[in-house]
């Protein structure tokens, strides 16, 4: 059996642009794509904190240094810029994986600036899983 887990999520980020134009993904500055150990092209759900729409889409390589976080295409019409999102990125274990699982939570200041990063584990304990 395999179960899916949080990976890494960008807590509480803003929304810098919404561009309806362009072919579709969320562009997010390499910094914070770093912090959350998240690659171009790879699938994450985007939350918005400001309006509840929920949705997922694909990473792609934003403006390093800017905090930017651009919502594109048809998923630009769920958002506005300044909007609180948070971006989550998601795993699938097998049940021998658990244990030693640790999801990174990165969180970021107003202007989507990295203020730490937390590595927390499945369980609090060294409890095994049953």
């Amino acid at each position: 059996m395999q179960r899916n887990f949080l990976r890494s999520k960008i807590h509480r980020a803003r929304l810098t642009e919404a561009d309806l134009h362009y072919e579709g993904s969320i562009a997010i500055d390499p910094v914070l794509m770093e912090a959350a150990e998240l690659l171009a092209f790879e699938k994450v759900e985007i939350y918005n904190i400001n309006n509840g729409h929920r949705l997922e889409t694909y990473v792609i390589t934003g403006e390093r240094g800017t905090g930017q976080i651009c919502l594109n295409g048809a998923a630009a019409r769920l958002a506005q810029p300044g909007d609180m999102v948070i971006i989550c990125c998601y795993a699938t274990l097998a049940e021998h994986e658990i244990e030693q699982h640790r999801a990174t939570v990165v969180f970021v200041d107003e202007g989507n600036r990295v203020t730490a990063v937390s590595s927390r584990p499945v369980f609090a304990s060294s409890s095994s899983v049953h």
